[in-house]
């Protein structure tokens, strides 16, 4: 039979067995955590990254089209000159 020695040494080993388990355990868990922290701001950094870019071909897009409006005003005026330089001529 186990005298109360052999008992306490049986009782440490499995609370020191529990103790390294939930320590493991615990790492494991805030390890997982923290790489799952890092993935997150990883993907809403190439997120805001796409949106600027975005944004900039936005910009740019909206610029030419400035552009583009400015030039067919100015053909429109030439066409007109050109209509009433045509109708003279008739």
């Amino acid at each position: 039979m186990m005298d109360g020695h052999e008992l306490a040494e049986v009782a440490g080993a499995i609370g020191i067995f529990a103790l390294v388990t939930t320590v493991i355990t615990v790492i494991i868990v805030q390890v997982g955590a923290t790489v799952r922290a890092r993935a997150a701001l990883a993907r809403e950094e190439e997120y805001r990254r796409i949106a600027e870019a975005g944004l900039e071909t936005q910009r740019r897009i909206e610029r030419r089209l400035a552009e583009t409006a400015r030039s067919l005003g100015e053909m429109e005026k030439r066409m007109d000159s050109l209509e009433k330089v045509l109708l003279t001529v008739e």
